[in-house]
């Protein structure tokens, strides 16, 4: 029904309703009432016939009844998806500060038990927020309950993210089981079709461990994902290492969506991934802003300048004497002052460098990167990098 329902000032449900009807009535509107509250008055009634037939079975109880609904063909029930949910739940509260391990567990075994009341049944856009109060009226912890409500959180960009300890684990743990499964069965999103909604749970994972800074290992969680599934469905899987990569690289694509809201370039976010190895979205993050940073100064844009310069000869060279020069720099080899100074400057900024990222101090990485631009310019205007002498 179209109506506006009504709180009282400290936030209460009030007895009133409004509604918006589209004419003008000869008797004030009095016949309009009388009909709405009549269908109103019927639904309210509907709603407390579930609530009392609901409430004659507990929501642990309820859970065996999931069985009987499929998650997905090839990845089982929704009991089999709650089973999975509460163990990767629990493995994740190291990661989650003030996640209470026995909470986290009784949350992720009752999450989706309200789907087999006949209220959700009748009104489906309450699974989760009926969980919460069957929750309540059974006296489970506060935060068992708002756990149940808010692990389908968020659900688009306009949605509040769960910031409560418990909730984020859930929630979180429900997103990568999703993810690890669909994957895993190369289900995966296509330009036009996502049938599952897994752009949204990679968005709504990224949300959460960024609203709530939480240092999360991906490809660790993929892989405790993953090993969930593999008892019940091996055969249904790919590789375990495809499947890791593939939702490493899906990441990559979300975050640079979620990002590009806030300024940052799509292409800074891809270079902190090339580096490989680095899965922490909080510190993915802060090394792309940092980078960011360091590329809007004079220093940054004329470094940048000098090592594609540097980059390109070495390529052409590579090319020319078919062979790879990475190895180390022979400093009894260094001539002039300028290469001399460059190398000096070099590795010492590595050095700083190295040390400022292992503190997570990006910025002044960064810094000591910039000490670089003087001696790299009087490198090039001095040096004649392809001399004669071998």
């Amino acid at each position: 029904q179209k109506y506006f329902s009504v709180v009282f000032p400290d936030g209460k449900l009030a007895p009133f309703f409004i509604v918006v009807a589209n004419m003008e009535a000869a008797d004030g509107g009095a016949a309009i009432v009388t009909g709405n509250e009549r269908v109103l008055r019927a639904r309210l009634s509907d709603a407390k016939f579930f609530w009392d037939q609901d409430s004659k079975e507990t929501l642990e109880s309820r859970v065996p009844a999931l069985a009987q609904m499929v998650f997905h063909q090839k990845l089982g029930t929704l009991e089999d998806k709650v089973t999975r949910i509460t163990a990767l739940a629990t493995e994740m509260v190291q990661w989650v500060p003030g996640a209470d391990r026995d909470q986290v567990r009784s949350a992720a075994t009752l999450c989706k038990a309200d789907l087999t009341t006949g209220m959700v049944g009748e009104f489906a856009e309450l699974q989760g927020i009926m969980g919460r109060y069957y929750a309540l009226a059974e006296d489970e912890a506060p935060e068992v309950a708002d756990a149940i409500a808010e692990h389908y959180s968020p659900a688009g960009p306009d949605d509040d993210c769960p910031a409560k300890p418990v909730s984020i684990t859930v929630a979180l743990a429900d997103k990568f089981d999703t993810l690890a499964g669909f994957f895993g069965i190369d289900e995966k999103p296509t330009g036009s079709r996502d049938p599952f909604a897994l752009r949204r749970a990679a968005l709504g994972i990224i949300r959460v461990v960024l609203e709530n800074n939480l240092r999360l290992p991906l490809t660790e969680l993929f892989t405790h994902a993953d090993r969930h599934y593999r008892d019940a469905h091996a055969d249904a899987l790919r590789p375990s290492d495809e499947i890791s990569s593939d939702l490493l690289e899906f990441f990559a694509d979300r975050l640079k969506v979620h990002l590009r809201g806030k300024g940052v370039r799509h292409d800074l976010v891809s270079a902190v991934f090339a580096l490989g190895g680095e899965d922490d979205l909080v510190r993915l993050v802060a090394r792309a802003e940092a980078l960011q940073s360091f590329l809007q100064t004079k220093d940054g844009e004329n470094l940048l300048a000098a090592y594609r310069r540097a980059t390109n000869i070495v390529t052409i060279e590579e090319k020319k004497d078919r062979r790879s020069y990475d190895g180390a720099v022979k400093p009894e080899l260094l001539d002039q002052p300028e290469e001399k100074a460059l190398h000096e400057v070099v590795s010492t900024g590595a050095s700083a460098a190295i040390a400022h990222i292992a503190m997570e101090n990006f910025t002044g990485a960064m810094e000591a990167m910039a000490a670089l631009r003087g001696p790299v310019d009087a490198f090039f205007d001095t040096v004649t990098v392809n001399c004669d002498d071998q």
